[in-house]
This record gives structure tokens, C-alpha cells and sequence, in this order.
């Protein structure tokens, strides 16, 4: 059993016990639920910003606690001061210390698109989403199967939520592409043993069809990487290990997108 098989066995428990804390009914009564969503097209193809979609992680299963001893809401206002035209907020608490709790916070804290990063397997994680304050929300092909992928990207599309659905290979892509998707990321790590080579990304860009945007996801800790994904396609490029491991998580970003302007 690898780690993806562990969390997903874990999240199914984690939904239960949600669903049994938390009526659908309560979810709706949020004072997220009626606010509109922002466009992630819109800010990803603004030329003012930067493509980055920056994200808060504190652990990870392959490399332990990253940094947790800084907040969200600064960090996040960070990201956003420094030209992220998307956030990542990790929700998921046993395999990556992060809290619902901090979807809230970057939320209450930034007005651009939050991506809630977690391992979706359950409709009812898309209305929590919504509750929480989240713009997008990541369906990840390798624990999903297409019928699920359909359903839930229907319901998120229904409740104005963008969709970005994660591949890391050909086979995913191509069984998984449906309707109401707004963005096709492709992970540069290996969610089974957790390895990474951004080469994944060059792999499969040219069969991503074109309407959808274009996201590399993870593996990029150098601006002229972007350069060079840019020119095979991508839209945007998530990044959060490699802000997140220093000190000043917004500084560090502040200092690649200065880096990236000047290439």
C-alpha cells in the first residue's frame, strides 16, 4: 500500500465523520455559500500578474514539516503582494497539517481565486468547499474514477466553483476529460511514491486540448523553468515547497517573481 492508498483510505473515514458533524443544510447557511466566485481564466491570463498559483503547505508526506511557524493570512497577503494570481490552501490534517480553518482565513484575508487542495472523493466535499470559501476546487484522476470526476465537476460548475483537474500521465488524461472542467494541471510528482520531474509536464502538454488552461504543478523551483513551460503551453504553475521552506514564504516568492521578470 503506497501513501496515496493511505490517505484516500483515510479521507473516506474523515468524510464520514463531516458528514455525520455537519448537515448539508449547515453548509449552505455559510456566509460563503452566496458569494460569487472568482474567474481562475480571468487572473491566470492577466498580464499583470504572474501565472503563480502560490501555495500554503506546512508538511508533506515525503518531506515532513516544511515550515509551521508562519500564518496563513501572512503568508497568503504575501503571495498576493508578490503577484500570485491564484492560492492553494492545503485543508487536508493528517497527511499535510493543514485546516479547514486556514481556507477560511486566506479567504477572510485576500481577494483573488483559492484553490482548496485535498483529496476529493465526495460530493459533499464540493459543497464544503463552497462553505469555506473556496474558488476552485482539485480533482485528482488517480483516485477517481471518470463517473465521479463527471458528477462532481457538474456539481461544482452548478454552485460557480472553477474546476482544475489534476493528471500525472496520458492514460489519466484521456479516461478523465469531461465537461465543465476549467483547467488541466498536470502533477510533476508521482503521487504514489512521491518522486517529481517537471519533465511530466513537456510529456503531456501537447495533448491537453486547448480549451482548457494549462497548469504545471510542482517540481518548479527556478523562474527560467516557467520561461520555458510558458513556451510549451502552461498557463500557470503551482509552487509551494519552494516558498514555503523559507523563512518569509512571501519574501521568497517576491524575490523568484523579480528573478522571473528579468529573464
Amino acid at each position: 500500500m503506497n501513501i496515496l492508498d493511505k490517505i484516500v483510505i483515510n479521507k473516506k473515514k474523515e468524510v464520514q465523520y463531516a458528514k455525520a458533524r455537519t448537515s448539508y443544510t449547515k453548509l449552505e447557511e455559510s456566509d460563503f455559500f452566496q458569494r460569487g466566485c472568482y474567474s481562475l481564466r480571468d487572473f491566470l491570463l492577466d498580464a499583470q500578474r504572474t501565472g503563480i498559483i502560490a501555495e500554503f503547505k506546512r508538511k508533506s508526506p515525503s518531506k515532513g514539516i516544511i515550515n509551521d511557524k508562519v500564518t496563513v493570512k501572512s503568508v497568503t497577503r504575501g503571495y498576493v503582494n508578490a503577484g500570485a494570481s491564484a492560492l492553494s490552501v492545503l485543508t487536508d490534517r493528517n497527511f499535510f497539517m493543514g485546516k479547514k480553518a486556514d481556507l477560511v482565513a486566506a479567504r477572510k484575508a485576500n481577494s483573488i481565486p483559492i484553490l482548496r487542495k485535498d483529496f476529493m472523493i465526495d460530493e459533499y466535499q464540493v459543497i464544503e468547499a463552497k462553505s469555506l470559501g473556496a474558488d476552485i476546487i482539485l480533482l485528482i484522476a488517480a483516485i477517481l474514477e471518470p463517473e465521479q470526476i463527471k458528477k462532481m465537476a457538474s456539481l461544482a460548475k452548478s454552485l460557480g466553483l472553477n474546476v482544475l483537474l489534476e493528471v500525472h500521465n496520458l492514460s489519466e488524461l484521456e479516461r478523465s476529460i469531461t465537461p465543465n472542467l476549467d483547467a488541466i494541471g498536470v502533477n510533476n510528482r508521482n503521487l504514489a511514491d512521491f518522486s517529481v520531474s517537471v519533465e511530466t509536464s513537456y510529456q503531456l502538454a501537447p495533448h491537453i486540448p486547448s480549451e482548457f488552461l494549462k497548469i504545471s504543478e510542482s517540481a518548479i523551483s527556478n523562474p527560467e523553468t516557467i520561461k520555458q513551460l510558458k513556451l510549451a503551453g502552461f498557463n500557470g504553475f503551482l509552487i509551494g515547497e519552494n516558498f514555503m521552506k523559507q523563512e518569509d514564504p512571501g519574501k521568497a516568492m517576491g524575490d523568484f517573481v523579480r528573478d522571473l521578470k528579468a529573464i
